[in-house]
């Protein structure tokens, strides 16, 4: 399975700038599947600065806590907006409504989203469990969108962006693994070396449900984008 390894995350995220930039001058109206976190902010950063024009473009993004409303500071529509589409709007950007009271039919009409609007490049980073969206270690392969249950580990994770544990959300509205396995292309960075085992584990371990981002040996256009860090245990 193809990746590419670059001094830093600077290096990284600038290769994945131009990757944008290329998909854009193809096609204006690609459709991006978009990931937040603390990964991408690099990518968004050069977006923004950019004069990349992706008023024809459609973004999808991965996941949304469940519980949280849209004007949440922690919610994933807050982020995006902060991050990106505050300065860069897109024709379209779909994510999860957190905050619905109906979560089984919000999960079934996001589906159909990803379905009306393909995916061409899709964005992602990688838990320190291996997941990918919320997709959590035992999720199946065969996994649409759908709420999910986070693990500790990811509970914990994600701790450092509230004022406390409890404030965490513990279930998350997530593409599921085959959702995501429908976009044409998929480029999952990863950086530090606190990232190097697991991306071992993805890129050169099994394809597993215990280690979700190893499905994506079964993508035929899948690209890990990497720092020196990240890449400390490959082969």
């Amino acid at each position: 399975m193809p990746y590419q390894v670059y001094a830093d995350k600077e290096s990284a995220s600038q290769a994945v700038f131009e990757l944008f930039k290329e998909e854009l001058s193809t096609n204006p109206q690609t459709v991006f599947g978009l990931a937040t976190g603390s990964t991408p902010e690099k990518l968004y950063q050069l977006l923004r600065e950019s004069d990349l024009d992706f008023s024809q473009a459609t973004s999808i993004n991965l996941d949304e806590y469940y519980g949280l409303p849209a004007d949440h500071p922690q919610s994933y529509h807050y982020f995006m907006q902060k991050e990106l589409f505050a300065a860069k709007p897109f024709r379209a950007s779909y994510l999860p409504d957190g905050s619905t009271d109906n979560p089984q039919a919000e999960v079934k009409a996001y589906e159909a989203i990803i379905d009306q609007n393909p995916i061409q490049v899709q964005i992602l980073g990688i838990g320190h469990n291996g997941h990918i969206g919320f997709n959590e270690p035992g999720s199946p392969f065969d996994s649409l969108t759908r709420l999910v249950d986070l693990t500790q580990s990811t509970i914990e994770a994600n701790q450092r962006f509230f004022d406390s544990i409890d404030e965490v959300p513990t279930q998350a509205l997530s593409m599921g693994i085959a959702s995501i396995m429908k976009a044409d292309k998929v480029i999952l960075m990863a950086f530090g070396e606190e990232k190097s085992k697991i991306v071992q584990a993805a890129l050169e371990g099994p394809v597993t449900e215990e280690v979700p981002a190893s499905v994506l040996q079964n993508h035929p256009n899948a690209l890990f984008i990497l720092d020196q860090a990240a890449a400390k245990y490959l082969k």
